[in-house]
């Protein structure tokens, strides 16, 4: 496993003990065959680096893009949020069905990095964060690595209409990633745990945590259906879908803090603008 902090102008790595700098772009680096291979070949005379205090969102010219209702709990929190408009089915037939539910998230200059702000619409009143592990997917399609997402939603403006959903969430910092890129060929274990914890005024005030294993779609499953009839030259990032929805009564604000947690990545860490 290698972990890879986009600094300002290079990469740093981690791997094993040693932390290296690497002058390669992640544009590059999601164009390789095997980004892992890639890195180990590079790594052998890197020279000895710092991980950075301040670290970039770790993507360059690739779009993020989302998958939804993938998890049981997801598809609850969707109906619920439709309830008196009709869309509620929409959300039993796609979590059952063979086809999953992608859509574009966010092209780079909406995403946020760790320590960033994200923001809230303001037209919106009912607003959340969505703790997702992110996939990184390479110009053919194929998974090399993981990241922590935060998918931000609007959940009245999607649950008011389904065709409502890009407003929901496609909007200036409605997505962070980091704060590392773990570069990997083998795949998480199940019992990977997804935590959350949202802290306002110093005080937390809602926390929750959910496993891999709760996932109901294979990864590979996803980044297939997000590649068919689509090419991505420089690669791509996917959100898997959440599943640690805050109650019905909760809705951020301003100010608050959101820490999004998955081990061996680390923690995403924004305020809410």
């Amino acid at each position: 496993m290698i972990l890879i902090y986009p600094a300002f102008d290079h990469l740093v790595a981690v791997i094993d003990t040693r932390t290296l700098r690497l002058d390669v772009s992640l544009d590059t680096l999601f164009t390789q065959a095997d980004p892992a291979a890639f890195l180990r070949g590079k790594l052998a005379n890197a020279p000895a680096a710092r991980v950075p205090e301040k670290v970039s969102a770790p993507l360059q010219s690739q779009e993020v893009w989302a998958a939804g209702v993938t998890y049981f709990r997801s598809m609850t929190a969707r109906k619920e949020e439709s309830k008196g408009t009709g869309g509620g089915t929409f959300y039993d037939r796609v979590y059952h069905a063979e086809r999953p539910e992608i859509f574009f998230k966010a092209t780079p200059h909406r995403v946020s990095a760790n320590g960033e702000p994200v923001r809230i619409r303001g037209d919106s009143k009912w607003n959340v964060p969505e703790p997702e592990l992110t996939l990184a997917i390479n110009a053919q399609g194929r998974i090399f690595g993981y990241t922590i997402g935060n998918d931000m939603s609007s959940r009245d403006i999607e649950g008011e209409n389904p065709l409502y959903l890009p407003q929901a969430k496609v909007y200036d910092r409605s997505a962070a990633l980091g704060p590392a890129l773990l570069v990997t060929n083998e795949a998480l274990p199940l019992t990977t745990e997804i935590s959350i914890v949202i802290q306002r005024d110093g005080a937390e005030v809602f926390a929750g945590c959910t496993t891999l294993s709760q996932i109901k779609r294979t990864f590979v499953s996803l980044a297939e259906f997000l590649f068919r009839d689509n090419a991505f030259p420089r690669g791509c990032y996917l959100m898997t879908g959440t599943g640690v929805v805050p109650p019905d009564n909760f809705t951020l604000l301003s100010g608050d803090e959101v820490r999004i947690t998955i081990v061996p990545i680390g923690t995403l860490v924004n305020s809410i603008a």
